[in-house]
Order: C-alpha cells, then sequence, then structure tokens
C-alpha cells in the first residue's frame, strides 16, 4: 500500500509540474519568441522549449530559410501576416576556453529587425543590436545569392561509400520555336572528387520530335574542369555555366557529334522566373547520397543554337535547370518537370541500388507565380506502355500514358500525363560512359537498364484550398525499362 501510494503522489508531482510549465509558457509570449502564433519543429513540446533541455538538441526546421522566404512571409500571405521572426532558443553549446576547458554555454539566435517587428526584442543595455549581412542574405537574398548558394557544387563525405561512382552536373533541357525540337544539355563532373580519379563530360541530346537523335558530346581532364563549393559556376575547359549578377545563367557550349561527324554550338541565357525553385534536397543512408535542386522550375531561354553551321535563333523559349549529386551506380528513378497552365510542377522518386531499401513515395512540388503552392505524396505513378522504341536491335515498349493522384486533406490533385515523343538510352555497361546526358552517367548493371526520356502535354486536376485546380502544358519526363 505504502509503495502505490508514492507511485501515485509520484505520477500527481509530475502532472502537475508539466501543467505548471504549460501554464507558465501560455502566460509568457516572450518564452517562445513574441508575436501571436509560434511554429515549431514537429515533436518538440513546451516543457523541452522552456528548459532547453537535451531532448530539444537535435530538433530544427528544415530548409527554415526557404519557409520563411516562399511561405510565412511570401507575397500570397500578405494580407494575413504581418511579420515573421526566426528565432533558434536554448541550443546547447560547448565552449573551449584558451586553457583547454570545455563550458556548456545555451546559446540563441535571431534576425534583429525580424524580431523587432513581432515585439520581441530584447533589452539592449550596451553596443548595437542591428541585421548584418547574414541576417540579410538569409532573409531577402538577391537572386544571385540565393543560385549560388542551392546550385553551387559539393564534396563527397568519408562516409559515402564507392565514392569512384559520384557524379554531380548540372542539367538544362530548352524547347525551341514551336515545340517540334528540343535538346538536352548537361555538365557532369564523375568520379572521386577528392582523389586525382575523376573528369568531365559535356553531353548535348538534340531531338526532333518522332524524327532524328543526334547526341554531342566531349570528355575533360580533371584539369580543364573547375567546379566551386561557393558558387554554382563551371568551367569545362572553353565550356562554362555562369550565373550572372541578376541571377539569369550564361550557358556555353560546344561538342562534337558522337558518330557520323559535326559539331553543335549553344549560346544561351536562362531567365528563371523568381519564385519558381525547389530549395534541394539530400537524401540517403549509409553510404548511399542522393542529392537533388531546381534553380529554374520554370525558366525562359534566348539565344543561339547551331548545329553544323545551320544556326536557329531562340526566344523566351520554354526551359528548365536542375542540379544533380550523389552516387550513382544501379540507381534509377522516375522524374518529370512540366508546366500546367499557370501552374509548374515537379514529381520525382529515387530507386537506390540496394533492392532491399524502403521505396519512398513520390514527391509532386507544385508552383504557381507567387511560388510555393503545395506538396503532394502519391503512392503510386501508373504508366500505359503502348508506345515502341527501338535501342539497337532491341524493340522496347515505353509509356504512352502516365497518371498519378494524391488528397491531402480537402486538397486533392490528379495529373494525366499523354507522351508525344520517348526515345531509349541502354545505361549498361557496354555504352559509353555517360552516353545518356542524365541516364547514370558511370554506366552500371541493373534490373530496368533502359534509359527513357519523353516530352508530353500534362493536365492537372483538382483543388487547392477550396477552389479548382486546373492547367495543361508541355513537360519532359523520365523513366526506366
Amino acid at each position: 500500500m505504502f509503495l502505490g501510494f508514492g507511485v501515485g503522489v509520484a505520477v500527481m508531482i509530475v502532472l502537475l509540474s508539466i501543467g505548471e510549465a504549460m501554464l507558465s509558457q501560455a502566460r509568457n509570449e516572450k518564452l517562445v519568441g513574441g508575436g501571436d502564433i509560434t511554429v515549431l519543429p514537429e515533436g518538440l513540446d513546451v516543457e523541452v522549449m522552456k528548459t532547453g533541455g537535451v531532448g530539444g538538441l537535435f530538433f530544427s526546421i528544415d530548409h527554415a530559410s526557404f519557409l520563411y522566404r516562399q511561405v510565412l512571409a511570401s507575397p500570397r500571405y500578405r494580407k494575413d501576416i504581418a511579420a515573421v521572426a526566426p528565432q533558434i532558443e536554448g541550443r546547447l553549446l560547448y565552449l573551449r576556453g584558451t586553457d583547454g576547458v570545455e563550458y556548456p554555454v545555451h546559446a540563441a539566435g535571431e534576425i534583429p529587425s525580424a524580431s523587432l517587428a513581432v515585439g520581441a526584442e530584447p533589452e539592449v543595455v550596451a553596443g548595437k543590436w542591428s541585421d548584418d549581412e547574414g541576417d540579410r542574405r538569409w532573409i531577402a537574398p538577391t537572386l544571385f545569392e540565393l543560385r549560388n548558394s542551392i546550385d553551387r557544387f559539393h564534396i563527397p563525405s568519408d562516409s559515402v561509400e564507392n565514392r569512384d561512382t559520384w557524379a554531380e552536373w548540372h542539367y538544362f533541357n530548352v524547347l525551341s520555336q514551336g515545340g517540334r525540337r528540343w535538346a538536352f544539355i548537361s555538365f557532369i563532373v564523375g568520379g572521386d572528387v577528392t582523389s586525382s580519379r575523376w573528369g568531365g563530360k559535356l553531353g548535348i541530346t538534340l531531338r526532333d520530335q518522332n524524327g532524328e537523335t543526334r547526341r554531342f558530346g566531349t570528355t575533360l581532364d580533371r584539369s580543364q574542369v573547375r567546379f566551386s563549393t561557393g558558387d554554382a559556376n563551371l568551367t569545362f575547359g572553353d565550356n562554362r555555366v555562369t550565373v550572372l549578377a541578376d541571377g539569369d545563367y550564361q550557358v556555353r557550349a560546344v561538342a562534337a557529334a558522337e558518330t557520323g561527324g559535326g559539331n553543335i554550338s549553344v549560346s544561351l541565357r536562362i531567365h528563371p522566373e523568381p519564385m519558381a525553385y525547389f530549395p534541394g534536397v539530400s537524401m540517403g543512408a549509409g553510404g548511399f547520397v542522393s542529392g537533388y535542386t531546381v534553380p529554374a522550375l520554370r525558366a525562359s531561354a534566348t539565344g543561339m543554337l547551331c548545329v553544323d553551321g545551320v544556326c536557329e535563333r531562340l526566344n523566351d523559349v520554354q526551359a528548365y535547370h536542375d542540379h544533380n549529386w550523389g552516387v550513382w551506380r544501379g540507381v534509377t528513378w522516375d522524374w518529370g518537370a512540366s508546366r500546367a497552365g499557370d501552374y509548374t510542377f515537379l514529381y520525382g522518386r529515387v530507386y537506390p541500388a540496394d533492392t532491399s531499401a524502403s521505396i519512398p513515395p513520390v514527391l509532386v512540388y507544385l508552383v504557381d507565380s507567387l511560388g510555393f503552392k503545395a506538396v503532394f505524396r502519391p503512392k503510386l505513378i501508373s504508366y500505359e506502355d503502348k508506345r515502341t522504341v527501338r535501342v539497337g536491335t532491341t524493340v522496347l515498349r515505353v509509356p504512352y500514358r502516365a497518371s498519378f493522384q494524391d488528397a491531402r486533406g480537402n486538397d486533392t490533385l490528379r495529373v494525366d500525363i499523354t507522351i508525344e515523343d520517348a526515345i531509349a538510352t541502354d545505361t549498361r555497361p557496354s555504352t559509353p560512359a555517360g552516353d545518356s546526358e542524365r541516364g547514370d552517367p558511370l554506366g552500371s548493371e541493373k534490373k530496368r537498364p533502359y534509359f527513357i526520356q519523353m516530352k508530353g502535354i500534362a493536365t492537372i486536376s483538382g483543388r487547392l484550398d477550396g477552389k479548382p485546380l486546373s492547367g495543361t502544358g508541355t513537360g519532359f519526363f523520365e523513366t526506366y525499362r
């Protein structure tokens, strides 16, 4: 009886303590940084936030600056949200003194102008409390700064396995006037960039719809390649990708035909729409890493495309740019990006080489002129393989239609894709490395060895925020067979 009574009293004390903490929290908005509404990392409870306990060490809001700019402080909610203040409270750090002794300290971080706007400014006893350059870049980077921050290159960490299969690339696609010809352009850095065993490959595929496919390319020694983990600029000998001061991309490339003679020359200025970008994600477990960002989800291109001395002028034609990095041997994916009226969407799913790994749902990312609009997670992509393409002597069945759908609460989305044209590449080792600008640039054995690149028309339907959702447009899509 005594033991049971003791346990009951102990439980009551704990409950009363939690209740007191919550009451104190509710009465003291300063503890959560001021304002009327507080956005917290999922899973963080009030007591951990209040005490700064060890349980709060690993909580964070991923892509917080993107969330700030594209959601909370975006033009879309300007009538509803007066001010937003990003803050870090009670982070445990260790400070080592000159005597070698370590001291645990609690640290906080905030942006002065933003905290002032929500009425959470501290009492400044002495000194100056104002935004610095780091604060400005976090809340309002220039387009030049934004491109370089999300589109920079990477170095594989020591934990990454099979670093000889590491590859990272800038990819662009451009649709010519009238939409009957397009080009896929890739600047690929491949191999273990932490050693001397790596180099570059420039690859360009030129396709006439339901007609001829021509591939151009050149391989470069690492001495001719310059990339940086601090910016997005890339130099491949005389070929280059450059971020201009206004945030546009300058793409210059010259390559010889891989068969049959001839050459191609590309000089383009790619203009991304300011709010239409995907901030990037790097995923993986163990030694597997797959990273992806889209600085130009909806863009236009202006410039020249010359084939065998015959030039075509492109004026504000549809364009797209993304950036990939990671280990790729045996990796496959489903991917697509398309315009759909006033909307643009991106979808994708990566299949690791390890067949025992769990397969994630498809990520669908939707934007409009004001930026991020919604995310959906369909479980399946339904393909109708009613088209045929020839790869050497092999006749391959490839998608004629594709569709997927999802519901998130009251929001719904359905995407229907009609394929107008498709080309296939055999990515097994007998194929020269990088033969396809997107298909496993190092070559590999896999159960689905044929890389399928498609062009088609996408139609979206559904409801968002209680309003009908619809749109149709042209896009590019990829899968494996």
